[in-house]
């Protein structure tokens, strides 16, 4: 019964050991991909914890609590409605693990939504042909 004691206390103490030097989230960061938000699609927020010993962990959903001036969420994704007619939104991130952490950015909304229209095949084909005739 001494020796179970024993390797019950010695086990017990290697697991406060590594428990006490996992790292912590020391502040939350926006790593946004883009500049704009669009309406009607999945924007994406990026959110990385900076850890204590100075490296970066990407957040997930899981980890932290969205919140936004408009759309609704999906995940890590913000869905902005196709009438929403405000130049910006105000996105929030809150640490589920330590709510005294948060952050919030101000995105703007993507004003120039016409997109050049691609070329069609027969246009691709026929400027490709032009090119052959020239060698």
């Amino acid at each position: 019964m001494k020796k179970f004691f024993t390797i019950f206390f010695t086990v017990f103490l290697l697991c406060l050991t590594f428990a006490g030097k996992a790292q912590k989230i020391d502040s939350i960061y926006f790593n946004l991909y883009t500049d704009s938000l669009k309406k009607g699609v999945h924007n994406y927020i990026n959110v990385v914890g900076k850890l204590s010993n100075g490296s970066y962990l990407p957040l997930m959903n899981e980890d932290l609590v969205f919140k936004s001036s408009a759309g609704k969420w999906q995940g890590t994704s913000l869905i902005i409605d196709s009438s929403y007619t405000k130049e910006s939104v105000i996105v929030y991130a809150t640490l589920k693990a330590q709510p005294t952490i948060t952050k919030s950015v101000i995105i703007y909304m993507k004003k120039n939504l016409t997109e050049p229209p691609l070329p069609t095949e027969k246009e691709i084909m026929e400027g490709w042909k032009k090119g052959k005739k020239k060698s």
